[in-house]
């Protein structure tokens, strides 16, 4: 499967500040601005919004 940049590897960071982070591929084509996504934050011990780092 060939890797391009059309779904590039973005890394999820917790902004709740607890460092926590999540490893993703997105579809730039469909999700052209930061992504943004609510899940679980292990060391918060809850669901939290994780935005884009870059």
């Amino acid at each position: 499967m060939a890797r391009n940049a059309t779904r590039p590897v973005v890394t999820l960071k917790s902004t709740a500040g607890t460092g926590a982070t999540y490893v993703t591929r997105k579809n730039r084509g469909n999700d052209p601005d930061r992504l943004v996504l609510r899940k679980y934050d292990p060391v918060a011990g809850e669901h939290v919004l994780f935005r884009e780092e870059r």
